[in-house]
């Protein structure tokens, strides 16, 4: 076990200034290995920031250097498995247990690692749950952090993509922990202070600047038709019907495609003012339109998106600015905004079974789960309500609560052929090879309220029974051996019921259901609704063509 007493901290931090000198935080970016290798003990849990954007990515490859012989048997602790770095540590034998929440980039190499028995995973987390432990049973022996800048003293700023910092920083700064912050810059003034100093004990000046993602970033010229007519459905079955006014959306081209017909079909139903004036949301560039429509009061951000900051600033009557001008998010407290505080979660999934479950961990790519299972899950320990909320409920046949509404937005096949639907998720199979105790699941079919395909839309509130929940499902699975498997009549039966929708059973003609409603078809467009604010990264700057 770790020793957290205050004279093994003290000894860590003499070994530490005999690399930096005893006399300053600032440690030269070239003993950043030897750096860690002065505070970092064998068998230490370590959290290292790698959110679903910015990364320390500095002191990743600082740490994937450390030699096995000195360190070793590390546990490490990350939202984020997003770079070779993070996998190399367990390759090299520097660290040999995991617990984390999301690994989207290195999926599959993760898969690969714990089949070999070179990771052992403790839990894939939501982010919420594992910010949680980091503050009950999982606290950082050494954490390592990122920020934009840092002062003499040690001050950090974070700029627009706080994210995780805060909440790693005081888990390990306030259990006697030691925080070591890699920064792009060394500034005489912060233009605002994010972490105070005395929570960091090491600031390292990274070579280059951190890197970070436009995760959130979905390009116009890719949604395609049925993203359209799903978009279509999800407002007339769902945001229309519920007057869904608080809500997050997940990433994805049919989430986008959202966005971006506020401003024309939902205006067109006469639904400005009365659905998605409050997100829980990074900045979307897809959202603009609706932002510069006067669909959206505010927006609430777990973090920033690149190429959003001078539109983002300009728009303070919208989104979290500080008094520096710049935006301040916050993923932790997002995570309990869109637990608590949303009427709705709309996301997507790799599998989702015959009872409603679904998984983005599957056979070959343990992808982890994010913030899904946080913001779609039914938050037992709500007490206020809304109208959505209580006709939810109502609908469920709630007698004394009401019910959040949880959608899961999937095409009945994922781009590379394979069934969305299916009669078992591989989670099953892999909660045996990995040990777990149970099976991965994402959300829980009890948690699930409708499910939309380009088929149709399932309305599992509406169902008394489990074979009726399935029943639904398969209804809305189109071609596939899931949807095969039921008859025209137990459908058609389901949609007398209003159980299942079909596009015409909600007035949309499938025709019409085209790109011609998104508010911006590419790229260039949403520069333009912009005022020429937003500032596409690099491999978004070209003028897109619609796709086909």
């Amino acid at each position: 076990m770790t020793d957290r007493s205050p004279n093994n901290r003290i000894a860590r931090l003499a070994r530490a200034a005999a690399v930096c000198g005893a006399s300053t935080k600032l440690c030269p970016a070239d003993r950043t290995t030897q750096l860690l290798e002065a505070i970092i003990e064998p068998g230490d849990r370590i959290a290292i920031e790698g959110d679903n954007q910015k990364q320390a990515d500095f002191l990743a490859a600082a740490l994937a250097k450390l030699d096995p012989a000195r360190v070793h048997d590390l546990h490490m602790v990350q939202s984020v498995i997003a770079l070779p770095e993070h996998l190399a540590v367990f390759e090299r034998g520097v660290a040999n247990r995991l617990d984390f929440a999301f690994a989207g980039p290195q999926s599959r190499k993760l898969a690969e690692l714990v089949a070999a028995k070179a990771v052992r995973i403790g839990a894939i987390h939501t982010y919420l749950e594992l910010y949680a432990r980091m503050l009950v049973d999982l606290t950082p022996r050494v954490a390592l952090v990122v920020a934009d800048k840092a002062d003499h003293n040690g001050n950090l700023y974070t700029g627009p993509n706080t994210e995780d910092t805060p909440t790693i920083a005081e888990a390990a700064a306030f259990r006697g922990g030691i925080v070591v912050a890699q920064v792009n810059e060394i500034v005489d003034r912060l233009p605002r202070v994010d972490i105070p100093s005395d929570w960091v004990d090491f600031v390292v000046p990274s070579p280059k600047p951190y890197l970070i993602d436009p995760l959130f970033t979905r390009d116009p010229a890719k949604i395609r038709n049925e993203n359209v007519l799903m978009a279509m459905m999800a407002i007339s079955a769902v945001y229309e019907p519920y007057q869904v006014q608080r809500l997050n959306h997940g990433i994805g081209y049919a989430t986008a495609a959202i966005e971006l017909i506020l401003p024309t079909f939902a205006a067109q139903r006469g639904l400005k003012g009365k659905v998605a004036r409050h997100f829980v949301l990074n900045p979307h560039p897809t959202l603009i339109p609706a932002i510069e429509a006067g669909f959206v009061d505010n927006v609430y951000c777990f973090g920033s998106e690149l190429g959003m900051e001078r539109y983002v600033s300009s728009r303070a009557d919208v989104f979290p600015v500080g008094a520096d001008g710049n935006l301040r998010s916050n993923r932790a407290l997002a995570q309990v905004a869109g637990q608590y505080a949303c009427d709705l979660f709309i996301g997507g999934t790799l599998q989702i079974d015959a009872a409603g479950n679904s998984s983005t961990a599957t056979k070959d790519r343990i992808t982890g789960f994010g913030g899904a299972p946080n913001m779609g899950a039914d938050a037992r320990g709500r007490r206020h309500d809304t109208p959505a909320w209580l006709r939810a409920g109502q609908e469920a046949g709630e007698a004394l609560r009401g019910r959040k509404l949880v959608v899961q937005m999937v095409q009945t096949r994922q781009p590379n052929g394979a069934p969305s639907f299916v009669e078992r998720l591989d989670a099953f199979d892999l909660a045996a090879s990995a040990g777990f105790a149970l099976p991965p699941v994402m959300i829980r079919g009890d948690d699930v309220s409708h499910v939309i395909t380009e088929r149709g839309v399932a309305n599992l509130l509406r169902c008394r029974s489990p074979g009726e929940r399935e029943a639904a499902l398969r209804a809305v699975a189109g071609d596939t051996d899931f949807g095969r498997r039921q008859s025209p009549e137990a459908t058609d039966d389901l949609r007398r019921r209003g159980i299942v929708m079909f596009p015409s059973d909600l007035g949309i003609d499938e025709k019409t259901a085209t790109r011609d409603w998104l508010a911006a078809k590419s790229i260039d467009e949403l520069v333009t609704a912009s005022g020429e604010l937003y500032a596409p990264p690099a491999k978004f700057r070209r003028t897109t063509v619609a796709a086909a």
